[in-house]
């Protein structure tokens, strides 16, 4: 019977239940998942913001088309009456031929910037359904108003620190540090309580001969080579490399600034030069019409 003994069947039922008590290194790694999170939305944040952007560019763009489309159209009505005086000034021996030839070129130039101005409302119609999720649309879209010219002012001239890009940097910083700071903790001790309540009985359908345990349970791995430094080493690393990627991105982002306001300053300034040269222009047509 000790030799060969009967079998017995047994059915086990466990509840067990762990709860870190002190893990230092698991609390920054939860700081940085945190801040992780948040770094991801503010990033998702700025791209809606940046599409909106180009969205208003688009616009802009459609605009600016349509309106030099208008101006070329009312040209080419001017080149064209200026193209029969001049004809006629020729076929009475009054004009040299090559003056004839001049204006002719510049009604075929009006022609093709006419076309160009086409073109351009096209490829703005084109993005715009694009940024619209109607890339397969081919319609030709025409603005609800015509752009006007405002003088900008109160232009800021340093970089705004509370963007979300910016601010999705330091998120990522302040989870960088959080991924060093839990590599450096994790040489310390840690403490975990855990307990558990199990059933057991002849039968899977009863539950019987209940018993359970509780404890904690400290434990400090003391050794590990050079694998906790290594870690420790990676992640400071990696902390310095992020820390110097936001560097360089403010900077060039100062740098795209300072262009954008060189180029702002430039506009109003060819603005300017173009106003006096209409009006100049304006006062040469009034002297050569009543001549």
């Amino acid at each position: 019977q000790l030799n060969d003994p009967g079998s017995i069947q047994n059915f086990g039922a466990r509840l067990e239940v762990q709860q870190p008590l002190l893990n230092y290194d698991a609390v920054y790694q939860r700081k940085a998942a945190r801040a992780k999170a948040d770094a991801l939305k503010l990033k998702m944040e700025r791209s809606g913001e940046y599409a909106t952007l180009e969205l208003e560019k688009a616009y802009m763009q459609l605009q600016m088309a349509y309106k030099a489309e208008h101006m070329f159209n009312e040209a080419k009505k001017t080149a064209l009456a200026n193209l029969k005086l001049l004809t006629d000034y020729y076929n009475n021996g009054m004009l040299q031929k090559s003056e004839l030839l001049n204006m002719q070129v510049r009604v075929a130039e009006i022609d093709n910037q006419i076309q160009y101005a086409g073109s351009n409302i096209r490829n703005a119609s084109d993005y715009i359904n694009f940024l619209l999720n109607h890339s397969d649309s081919n319609q030709v879209l025409k603005p609800a108003d015509s752009l006007a010219h405002e003088k900008v002012a109160g232009v800021t001239t340093t970089l705004n620190p509370g963007r979300k890009d910016f601010a999705a940097y330091s998120k990522s910083l302040e989870a960088y540090n959080n991924m060093a700071t839990a590599a450096r903790k994790k040489i310390l001790p840690r403490l975990n309580a855990f307990g558990s309540y199990e059933f057991n009985d002849k039968k899977m359908t009863a539950f019987r001969g209940e018993g359970y345990m509780v404890g904690l349970q400290a434990s400090w791995n003391i050794f590990d080579g050079y694998k906790n430094k290594g870690n420790i080493a990676q992640a400071k690393a990696e902390y310095q490399q992020a820390a110097e990627e936001f560097n360089h991105y403010k900077l060039q982002s100062q740098l795209e600034l300072n262009k954008t306001l060189r180029q702002l300053r430039d506009a109003e300034n060819k603005i300017a030069l173009t106003k006096l040269a209409w009006e100049q222009t304006q006062e040469a047509y009034r002297i050569r019409k009543n001549r």
